[in-house]
Parts: C-alpha cells; sequence; structure tokens
C-alpha cells in the first residue's frame, strides 16, 4: 500500500507525451520495499508505458569518498540485477544530478523522486521541477511515518515525536507488494556506467577522495543487509533489550550503513522484528524505538530545521550554559589531527575512534561517549561543534538540562568511570585492537554516519 501522504507533488505540470515513466532513484538504492520504485511503476502500467530507473553518481556529494562510493556501487550493482529480473531498464550514470535527470526527463510523461532530508538533495529536486516539462512527483520511502504526518514543525525531543508516531504505527506498518510489469523498455540511446565492470574500474575516472579505503567487514547490497537482518533477528534480538549497550559485545544488528544508504527499507526491517517468534514485547519495541522514533527525529530535524549543520540549530538553553562555561579550564585539548588519528589520553575515545576508521561503522553506545569528549577536550563549543560536525554531534540536541559540572554546563555528561562501571570496556579496547587499520591520511567524514540502530 502506497498512503497518500507519502507523495508530494513538486509541480503542477499535466502528464506529457513520452516514452516511458521516469523514476529518478537517489536516497532509496533499492529495488523491494521501495513506495517511489512500486509508484513509478503503477502509473506507467496506466499509462501503457515502461518504466526507466535512473541513478545519478556525482563525484561532487559533500564528504563523500571512496568508501562511500564503493559501498553504494556494491549496492547498485545488486539493484541492476533486482530490476532487470523484473524486466526493468536501469541506467547509471555520472553528471550532476538535476542536470542529467533534466536530459532524460525529456522523453518522460512523468517523473517520480525518491526522497532525501538533506539540503543538496533538495537543491537537486527543485531545479528539476523548475525546469521539467512534465509532472515530477517526490514518494517517501525512507521512514515509516512520513515526516510531515508524523509532526508538522520540529519536535524538539523524542518525548514529543513518540506519541505523534506511535498513534500512527498502525496505519503505515503495511507490507509493500511488487507491482507486476505490463510494458517493457528494451535499450536506451543514452550514455551509462558499465555497473558490470568492477567497481575500481567505474570509478577510475570520479575525482573523489580515495584516502579512506573501502571496509572488507561490511558489504553493500540488500541481500547482505537482509543476511544481517536475519542473522540479528535469529541470534540476538531477544537479548537487545539488556545487551544493546554494551560496548564489549555486538548485540546490534549493523544496519545503519544500509539503511543510510537506502539498501533496506526500515518498513521491511520493522515488520521482520515484528513477526518475529518468542521475543519479549519490550524487547521489540526497545528496537522499534531506535529504528522508529530516534532514526525519525533526526529527519524531522532536517527537514524543519534550516540551520541544522550550524552552532545555531543548537538548543537555546545548551548555547546559554555552554557560553557560561566557554573560559571553563581544559584538561586536555585536542587539535582535530589528533582526535582524527585517536592520539587522546583516553584509551576508550582512541578505540572508538578506530572502530569508525576501520570498519566505517561505531558502536552507539560508544558513539555518545565519543561526541561528548569531543565537547570537553576543545578550546570552545564552536570549536568542538565545527569538529563534531565534521565526524558527528552530541551537543545536547533532542536532550533537557542536567546538572550543572565544569565545561559542560548544564549538557548530559558522560566519563569513562561510567564505562567501567557499566561494561567490560577493556574487552573492547582489546577488540578494537585486533582489527587490521589501512592507510588513512584524513578521515573526512569516515564512518557512515549514522550510530547502528539509528540508521
Amino acid at each position: 500500500m502506497i498512503h497518500h501522504e507519502r507523495i508530494q507533488k513538486l509541480n503542477d505540470l499535466p502528464l506529457q507525451k513520452g516514452r516511458f515513466v521516469l523514476y529518478w532513484m537517489q536516497a532509496s538504492q533499492r529495488a523491494e520495499y521501495n513506495h517511489a520504485l512500486e509508484y513509478a511503476v503503477r502509473q506507467a502500467n496506466e499509462q501503457k508505458l515502461p518504466v526507466l530507473v535512473l541513478f545519478v553518481l556525482t563525484d561532487r556529494f559533500p564528504e563523500a569518498n571512496l568508501r562511500h562510493y564503493t559501498f553504494m556501487l556494491e549496492g547498485l550493482q545488486e539493484v541492476r540485477v533486482r530490476l532487470e529480473e523484473r524486466d526493468i531498464l536501469f541506467l547509471a550514470v555520472k553528471g550532476s544530478p538535476s542536470k542529467e535527470v533534466l536530459r532524460v526527463a525529456r522523453e518522460a510523461s512523468l517523473v517520480v523522486a525518491d526522497r532525501g532530508y538533506l539540503r543538496v538533495q533538495g537543491g537537486w529536486h527543485e531545479e528539476v521541477a523548475e525546469k521539467a516539462s512534465c509532472p515530477v512527483i517526490q514518494v517517501e520511502s525512507d521512514v515509516i511515518v512520513p515526516v510531515e504526518a508524523a509532526c508538522p514543525k520540529e519536535a524538539y525531543s523524542a518525548a514529543v515525536l513518540r506519541p505523534k508516531i506511535n498513534s500512527q504505527l498502525r496505519k503505515y506498518l503495511v507490507p509493500l507488494a511488487k507491482t507486476p510489469v505490463k510494458r517493457t523498455l528494451g535499450r536506451l540511446d543514452f550514455p551509462a556506467l558499465d555497473l558490470k565492470k568492477s567497481i575500481p574500474g567505474i570509478l577510475s575516472s570520479f575525482s573523489i577522495d580515495r584516502s579512506l579505503k573501502p571496509v572488507s567487514r561490511f558489504r553493500g547490497g540488500a541481500s547482505e543487509a537482509k543476511r544481517l537482518l536475519a542473522d540479528f533477528i535469529s541470534h540476538k534480538l531477544k537479548d537487545y533489550g539488556e545487551l544493546r549497550s554494551d560496548p564489549s559485545l555486538d548485540c546490534v544488528s549493523h544496519m545503519s550503513p544500509y539503511l543510510h544508504f537506502g539498501q533496506i527499507s526500515p518498513l521491511y526491517i520493522a515488520m521482520q522484528v515484528q513477526e518475529a517468534g518468542k521475543i519479549p514485547s519490550k524487547t521489540r519495541e526497545a528496537y522499534l524505538e531506535e529504528l522508529i522514533v530516534r532514526r525519525e527525529l533526526a529527519m524531522n530535524f532536517t527537514q524543519y530545521n534550516p540551520t541544522y549543520d550550524s552552532f545555531r540549530a543548537i538548543p537555546d538553553w545548551a548555547k546559554r550554559t555552554l557560553k557560561g562555561h566557554q573560559k571553563d579550564k581544559r584538561e586536555y585539548v585536542y587539535s582535530q589531527d589528533e582526535l582524527e588519528k585517536g592520539r587522546t589520553h583516553d584509551p576508550y575515545w582512541n578505540a572508538a575512534q578506530k572502530e569508525m576508521i576501520v570498519t566505517g561503522k561505531m558502536h552507539n553506545y560508544m558513539r555518545m561517549y565519543w561526541g561528548k569528549k569531543i565537547l570537553e577536550w576543545c578550546a570552545s563549543p564552536e570549536e568542538a561543534f565545527r569538529i563534531a560536525v565534521y565526524f558527528a554531534w552530541c551537543f545536547g540536541k533532542h536532550d533537557r538540562p542536567w546538572g550543572e559540572r565544569k565545561i559542560f554546563g548544564q549538557v548530559r555528561y558522560m566519563n569513562d568511570a561510567g564505562l567501567r562501571r557499566k561494561f567490560k570496556i577493556d574487552d573492547y579496547v582489546k577488540k578494537i585492537a585486533s582489527l587490521e587499520e589501512g592507510p588513512v591520511t584524513r578521515l573526512a567524514r569516515s564512518a557512515l554516519p549514522f550510530p547502528d540502530q539509528k540508521g
């Protein structure tokens, strides 16, 4: 089922006579449980036209590097195969997304786009909608509850968004069936990338940051995502509520990279978790809280707060309290380079940094500790925020004021004593120390930038 709340017209043009319906795939990089794809197929069937799926690879995506492109292309190679099995032509091209889409859209009756939540993606959509000669319709497929349906304004905490989302879950947690394809587009005379080539061969002409090598622990693609999810549900989900926060263990699903690149649907994950047998309801709810409420809080934030990546996005109370403690003496102050290379006095922080560099992701609990220490170890809140945005962030957003303390003011504090008290944290350090570390010249957002369950 495709709810009308997922569908948004980006312009008011009438259908034009065309050779195909164009699905511009960008955020939802998968061939199943993809509302935008199924909507495009249904529209094409109604118009008695084939569907063309187009993906545009730009080598100018902010902060992206070889690690990101490799993981993404591993997924896109699988997308090509899965679409081919449905008799849907898939083209991947190199260039500016808006310009390439407009070129192909000249022969389309309609353009269907999936939805991204960053400023750069919104800019592409605006340009295509403004310049296209046919309708452009956006279909949201990477959240359970559509952003505007969940809340019409910025939610300042999970406590605000949670009841709004939970009250609508029954409506939106429904399966999405594949729509039979009635017409097929054979070939199209349009220069495209050969996804059958090796990934290094595909990327040979791309001007991208190659300082950070691809990870070996995670391979991109829906099949790998589903394999990891099935393993998690079979062997780890039963203990998730109790053990998920322990960095020395591995009681996590590893879905975040796949969610980030749209290689697996959050709806599919949620339904698989709901259908798992012999799992306590509280444990199931704990996972769904992270997958849905906490993850979709981030989408709400970027949708409604245009300054989401600047210090201005921090709550007023946090800015005031951090400013009030700006002159507090820091026991340790580290440069960005020292932080990037994990050269601090803190073995737990260094281990978390190494985990991100080597594996491309970081345990969720350690991500919180890691972010708090950036604030503690920089000369000013503004400098800490700049570095944190470069890496990630952890500055009181979606939180409440806590007890007053040095440097942090009322922003929530974490320390290494808490790690030692709660977990066998030295086991985590040993585990990370055993990981093989490849050459790194600069981090440049090496992690796939979301913690584990929040995607």
